[in-house]
């Protein structure tokens, strides 16, 4: 807490506006965007180490929330005050930091995928950002953003050459979904069988629920899309950049209608059980990962020339 009333103490509406900004590159909407640019347009390969490491890496986090209960900064100083703008996404319990973990994984994965030089610069230097941003907006602590960091590097420096080998020797995906599936029932046993502990602020344990349904919801759909677009679509992220837009823009409106359309439904549907969350992001990932790409041999004729191989 020390270091954080050091940062409470420069505050300045500048200051937050500038760290309220690079926080934003934490949160699951740059997540989708930037992740599924890779998987559509740029990079195949290495949009499914983002999504990997992002289910594994968010469902341990998860689950370190709800082992250790630690509440968050404002809790445990009656007298700390955050960046009240940053107070609607602090959800959940502190420790570790699902901001900085959403960041780390996704820009220190592409850092490890690329290999331009400036461009790993950017990508560590954004992670960085995101996570001292979390500490100067009052929301995490140190220890927080710090294992976070940690989870993410271990996660993609560990999947990196095991996606590779799978890459050219399928056998290999079997051991990587089986740990990711395996430690998602984990965590929902854990959420399901495991009383409530005395200590624990049911506010912020219900936030951590509804976070692992959904991220085991996505895991699963994921391990889905792994064998449906492997097996059968095998698709080309190839297309004139207008095109390529193009595919994103409405990719991406597909899959977050799909997102928020779902919600009501489903949750009704499951008598408001997070079951209907898992199910809701299992076909928002079913959606973006294979029935999406389906149409990708359209948008790769966009812009040819009539006779031109596609």
């Amino acid at each position: 807490m020390d270091f954080l009333r050091l940062l409470e103490g420069i505050r300045t509406p500048l200051f937050d506006a500038v760290f309220q900004f690079f926080t934003f590159f934490g949160e699951e909407t740059i997540f989708m965007v930037v992740a599924m640019a890779f998987f559509w347009c740029i990079d195949k390969k290495t949009g499914y180490l983002l999504l990997y490491v992002s289910f594994l890496g968010n469902i341990i986090n998860t689950f370190l929330k709800l082992l250790f209960l630690v509440p968050r900064p404002w809790v445990l100083d009656k007298n700390f005050t955050i960046v009240e703008s940053a107070r609607a996404e602090a959800t959940g319990y502190s420790f570790p930091s699902g901001h900085t973990q959403n960041s780390a994984g996704l820009f220190f994965g592409i850092a490890r995928a690329r290999k331009e030089v400036w461009g790993r610069i950017v990508c560590i230097a954004i992670a960085l950002l995101v996570a001292f941003s979390r500490m100067y907006l009052g929301v995490h602590t140190p220890a927080d953003v710090l294992v976070s960091l940690g989870v993410a590097l271990v996660l993609v420096f560990a999947a990196y050459p095991l996606l590779n080998r799978a890459w050219d020797n399928a056998k290999w995906f079997a051991p990587l979904i089986a740990v990711l599936l395996a430690v998602g029932v984990a965590l929902i046993l854990y959420i399901e069988l495991v009383p409530m502990p005395a200590n624990a602020i049911p506010e912020f344990s219900m936030s951590c629920n509804e976070s692992g349904y959904k991220m085991v919801g996505g895991a699963f759909g994921f391990a889905a899309v792994l064998w449906l677009e492997r097996k059968y679509i095998n698709f080309s992220v190839k297309a004139v950049w207008w095109a390529q837009l193009l595919k994103l823009a409405l990719g991406l409106g597909i899959v977050i209608a799909v997102r928020m359309v779902l919600k009501a439904p489903l949750l009704a549907l499951f008598g408001g059980h997070n079951a209907g969350n898992a199910v809701r992001y299992f076909l928002m990932v079913l959606v973006g990962g294979a029935l999406w790409p389906m149409t990708f041999k359209f948008f790769g004729k966009l812009g040819q020339k009539k006779g031109q191989a596609a």
